[in-house]
């Protein structure tokens, strides 16, 4: 059984599970707000800072856009909530593939605060843009904190993949744990919600996000929810042993 602050028996309790749902439903007030404002921007590929929508105005470059394109439909955690601007695991991502001369271009498209139905909604216009290659979803812990039913979530999660491979992009999902808000049966179906989704869908899976951070509360912020600057490469190092086989599009050098 995973042990963390967001696992299912975190061991900080009701207090805990009490303080990280209101935390969190903070955030996602805020990012509601927002929500208008962040689908009109979608149509660049490089981020901005924390909690805004982590894609620009400007336009790429035309050099950028004759690379294959990764895009990162997620939530705070990909959003560089609470950090300075470029230093999440998806900047890293996009340091890394160019230290090994891999020839993609990364777009950051999360929201802090958002959920599968609001990935699902902007997904078109990030699709019809951006065109990528892969899509790595890192979406659902919202829609739990929320009280969402599972099959509202499942069913998003079909969709948001159905469209990327209409799109003609691969598929990547991220997989979560929640606290246990809702009940034990709740959090461990949600978590396995993904692995089912995964095997009968043929998506590649990260399992959790945020492995390795389980018993390390100075690897989060205040909040005790969003993972530090220092967290980050344990995050991307998480996801990269699933994204590297859906590499090969890109050009090595």
């Amino acid at each position: 059984m995973i042990k963390h602050r967001l696992a299912i028996k975190a061991p900080l309790g009701e207090p805990f599970a009490a303080g990280f749902s209101a935390a969190w439903a903070t955030a996602c007030a805020i990012a509601c707000a927002r929500f208008v404002t962040a689908v009109a921007m979608i149509g660049a590929l490089f981020p901005i800072t924390g909690a805004q929508p982590a894609i620009a105005a400007t336009p790429p470059a035309a050099a950028d856009t004759a690379k294959p394109v990764i895009v990162v439909l997620g939530d705070s955690l990909s959003a560089e909530y609470g950090l300075p601007r470029d230093t999440g695991w998806v900047a890293l991502m996009r340091e890394r593939l160019a230290n090994k001369r891999i020839d993609y271009t990364v777009a950051n498209a999360s929201i802090s605060g958002d959920t599968t139905s609001g990935g699902l909604a902007r997904l078109p216009l990030v699709m019809q843009r951006l065109k990528p290659s892969i899509v790595i979803v890192e979406l659902g812990a919202n829609d739990a904190l929320r009280g969402v039913p599972l099959t509202t979530t499942e069913s998003n999660l079909r969709a948001i993949i159905a469209q990327i491979r209409k799109g003609n992009a691969k598929p990547m999902l991220v997989g979560m744990y929640v606290p246990p808000n809702y009940g034990l049966d709740y959090t461990q179906q949600f978590h396995g919600l993904y692995g089912h989704l995964s095997k009968e869908l043929h998506v590649p899976l990260v399992p959790f996000l945020l492995a390795g951070l389980t018993d390390k509360p100075e690897l989060f912020q205040s909040d005790q929810i969003h993972p530090t600057q220092q967290a980050q490469p344990l995050l991307l190092d998480n996801v990269w042993p699933t994204l590297k086989p859906l590499l090969a599009g890109g050009a090595q050098h």
